[in-house]
């Protein structure tokens, strides 16, 4: 991904640049209003834009100090916030009125980081067991033709980040395409571009799939039940373009050495325990109104116990093994299929993205506490229509990444019905699909390929691009699906 930090720091950094247009929210409920001042024209507020461009600068620099990007934006953020604090200190008094607007921030981010670090740790359970290697394996198994590899990788991608983060859909969907397309840059292209869309729109209308849908669940902005009205229109989202990319693609069929499916031992009961987690996380939320946290965590806690299982009954599991051979009845002993350390699949979390977008959460939060997010509030709510504002917000997610940017509307707590938040929702999470670094999906594919492909062969930013009125089409015909099947909720 170095090739593209470039790209990907420059979208983050346009990202506060934005944001500092929009509107605040008052954090700190409960608090001496009086004590919070508006420092955007104060040395406080202009020493926090310099240190937000400077730690920017930095992490945009990446591939020159080979210093990860999570560095300078974690310091960042915290350069910015003790200047908060100390100015408060020394001109009241006091900065206690101050640590609600900090913790309020630090608790949106610590819910989205145990989230992610859970579903991240399913995954790469998942991934260790050998799981997605025998999906690849099946697919090239069943002499598929190009054509419905495109299709069957397409919706694959758009079920699957309905509940696994699409980030995490469009790295393993990138790899399978790689696997199951060599020699055939053309089909590797767009079926890697396909696969981006597809799991941006299938993300989109789940809590599960994505940051900005997570936001707006965690925020109860919407109930789960009430992301099933975007169903249709994702779909519609994901189709249009697919339709017309399905001409493009060569109708052969590729040939394929046979492969053996082996998976190692506990696979499929860490599939269950997996989905029986999301179960319980919807199933809580829904009825009982908890954070969507626990059920999470008792997932956790299940593998955690299984892992253990697996680790105690292994020396069993090897005499079994160890009698059978004896007597023929297997070849070998399968020693790999054995427990697993869990731990080590936590480990294997992406803690630089994560303690990223930390720092930018962090420091999206002092400039909203500072006054930066102000000007925008009234213009794009009051002075438009709510629901061209939510377009054009949905096009710019094109470049920004939609994450934070849902986090920042968030923070205006606009006065929005049912039916403008599910526009939101839609808006940002299928308008990265506009340009290939507008999602995290399309960034993570774009970099799998520039390490395995030849230049300007399979999924680049210029085959994206090219395609990307097919791509707006759909966009726009989500959007008025959503208008014609709920138009009496806006």
């Amino acid at each position: 991904m170095k090739t593209l930090s470039q790209r990907i720091y420059s979208r983050h950094f346009f990202v506060l640049a934005i944001i500092s247009l929009l509107p605040a929210v008052s954090f700190a409920e409960g608090t001496d209003a009086a004590v919070l001042v508006d420092l955007q024209h104060h040395f406080v507020g202009y020493f926090a834009i310099a240190v937000t461009v400077l730690a920017y600068a930095i992490a945009m620099t990446e591939d020159l100090h080979q210093m990860s990007k999570a560095k300078p934006m974690v310091l960042g953020s915290a350069i910015i916030w003790f200047a908060i604090f100390i100015y408060y200190s020394l001109t009241y008094g006091t900065a206690k009125n101050v640590a609600p607007v900090f913790q309020s921030n630090l608790t949106a981010y610590a819910e989205l980081f145990l989230f992610i670090t859970v579903s991240m740790t399913f995954l790469n359970a998942m991934t260790e067991r050998g799981i997605f290697d025998a999906l690849r394996i099946v697919l090239a198994n069943k002499k598929f033709s190009y054509r419905q590899l495109f299709w069957i990788t397409g919706a694959l991608a758009f079920l699957l980040s309905t509940i696994i983060s699409s980030l995490t859909v469009g790295l393993l969907m990138g790899y399978i395409i790689l696997e199951i397309g060599k020699g055939q840059p053309k089909f590797v292209g767009l079926a890697g571009l396909n696969a981006v869309v597809a799991a941006n729109a299938g993300g989109t209308l789940s809590p599960l799939g994505g940051i900005s849908t997570f936001f707006v669940w965690q925020q109860n902005m919407l109930h789960f039940t009430e992301f099933f009205t975007l169903t249709i229109p994702c779909l519609v989202n994901f189709l249009v373009p697919a339709s017309i990319m399905h001409f493009s693609v060569i109708n052969v069929c590729p040939t394929f050495p046979k492969q053996k499916v082996v998976i190692k031992r506990g696979s499929k009961r860490i599939i269950i325990i997996f989905l029986l987690t999301v179960g319980i996380t919807i199933l809580s939320n829904v009825f009982l109104d908890m954070p969507s946290i626990a059920g999470m965590m008792f997932g956790l806690a299940m593998l955690q116990f299984f892992a253990y299982y697996l680790t105690k009954s292994e020396n069993k599991y090897e005499k079994v093994n160890h009698f059978l051979t004896e007597y023929g009845k297997v070849s070998h002993i399968d020693s790999q299929k054995k427990g697993f350390d869990v731990f080590k699949c936590i480990a294997g979390v992406d803690w630089d993205t994560l303690l990223f977008f930390y720092g930018a959460m962090m420091i999206v939060g002092a400039l909203n506490f500072l006054g930066y997010l102000d000007s925008m509030a009234h213009y794009l709510f009051t002075q438009i229509s709510p629901t061209v504002a939510n377009i054009i917000i949905g096009l710019t997610s094109s470049s920004i990444d939609n994450g934070t940017l849902m986090f920042a509307v968030l923070n205006m707590r606009p006065q929005f019905p049912v039916g403008q938040w599910l526009l939101l929702t839609l808006t940002l999470g299928v308008g990265g699909s506009l340009l290939a670094i507008g999602s995290a999906p399309g960034l993570h594919v774009l970099g799998l390929m520039k390490g395995s492909m030849k230049e300007g062969e399979g999924y680049t930013f210029t085959l994206h691009l090219s395609w990307m009125p097919a791509i707006l089409l759909g966009f726009f015909a989500s959007i008025g699906t959503l208008f014609l099947i709920n138009g009496g909720m806006f």
